[in-house]
């Protein structure tokens, strides 16, 4: 019995540690970009040792991906919540997407995902990411959309990489101070161009 609440003590204590690597560096990177962050700025923000890092990270670019992944993690855990299955199919993409730019508003969150994240884990590695997360609550919502009718049929894996595109793009604007309300009509009136018509 003390042999298991060691192993869970011990357990707990190194998901603690990562836990505040991951929040410190997610701070540092958000306010200075990763390349103006030095590994021991983390260390001494997360009141570990750099020997703690090295142990749970390889480098400070693994440390980044397990940034990145939590902060889509976190995006496409609002849209779930914003777009539950008991909605419709059109209601639930609009949601989806109008949740996808509010999420994205979190302060420093374009910088992670859509300006660091590409740079440094490279397009592949931002894009497998993403279609655990984000792309994947998109490319659901369309193939659901597309089996029951709803919306026209159309390549998948194409469509959702496009629309995944514009939604990045319009999170961007907004960041740079362009007007939600503006990109939202333009992304609402794509979502409509692709529903087909309610047979009566």
């Amino acid at each position: 019995m003390q042999e298991k609440t060691e192993r869970r003590s011990n357990r707990d204590r190194t998901e603690a540690t990562r836990a505040l690597l991951i929040e410190a560096a997610r701070t540092l990177f958000a306010e200075k970009s990763y390349a103006e962050t030095s590994t021991p700025e983390i260390v001494a923000a997360a009141g570990v040792t750099r020997g703690a890092l090295y142990h749970h990270f390889a480098d400070k670019q693994e440390l980044f991906r397990a940034v990145a992944e939590q902060e889509a993690a976190s995006v496409a855990a609002e849209i779930e919540a914003a777009a539950p299955p008991a909605i419709g199919a059109q209601e639930a993409l609009l949601a989806g997407s109008k949740t996808y730019l509010q999420a994205m508003r979190a302060p420093g969150r374009t910088r992670l995902l859509l300006l660091d994240g590409p740079a440094v884990l490279g397009r592949t590695g931002m894009d497998d990411i993403d279609n655990r997360h984000g792309n994947r609550t998109l490319r659901e919502g369309l193939a659901a959309s597309m089996r029951t009718g709803a919306m026209r049929r159309l390549p998948l894996a194409a469509l959702t990489g496009l629309l995944a595109a514009a939604f990045d793009r319009a999170a961007l604007a907004i960041d740079a101070g362009a007007s939600p309300e503006d990109e939202i009509t333009v992304i609402s009136a794509v979502i409509d161009g692709l529903m087909l018509p309610e047979r009566s």
